[in-house]
């Protein structure tokens, strides 16, 4: 059986983090199992940190009236999953819901922000991996209000 670190030091997104700082994320990390359909967060809940999907498919979902749930973004092996925690007034942004039965890595964001402050240069490095993250989050749900508008042309006054 693999260590959790051993495991977290094979995920892309921590690929290259110096050892004190895969230790420092480690830390601050935990197995979590999900079964389909279950919300690991809805759109103004408190944003306590984020996931890492190992196994399964996670989906970032913001509603639409008239349309209801429309998944922007959908995560599955490897990829991550909550940017929120990061940033004030650390409230999520989207719901977030395990589509199949789901093994992910959660991550405590209080104790992730503890040790950024504590530490600058692991912060700027966390900082910097979630920037492409929230980067790759835009341009998924500008795709989306394509979708979502593109058929319906815009009344102007």
């Amino acid at each position: 059986m693999q260590s959790l670190e051993a495991i977290i030091r094979e995920i892309p997104f921590f690929q290259g983090l110096q050892p004190q700082h895969l230790a420092a994320i480690t830390g601050c990390a935990s197995n979590v199992q999900l079964v389909p359909d279950t919300f690991l967060g809805r759109a103004g809940d408190p944003a306590d940190g984020f996931w890492v999907v190992r196994e399964g498919r996670v989906a970032v979902e913001l509603f639409v009236p008239g349309r209801g749930a429309v998944i922007i973004e959908t995560a599955v092996e490897n990829e991550v999953v909550g940017f929120s925690w990061l940033l004030p007034p650390y409230q999520l942004h989207f719901d977030v819901r395990a589509l199949t039965a789901t093994r992910a890595l959660a991550f405590d964001g209080r104790c992730l922000r503890g040790k950024c402050a504590a530490d600058p240069t692991f912060g700027y490095e966390i900082v910097s991996r979630f920037s492409r993250v929230m980067v790759n989050r835009i341009r998924a749900m500008s795709l989306q209000l394509l979708d979502v508008y593109g058929d319906h042309p815009i009344e102007s006054e």
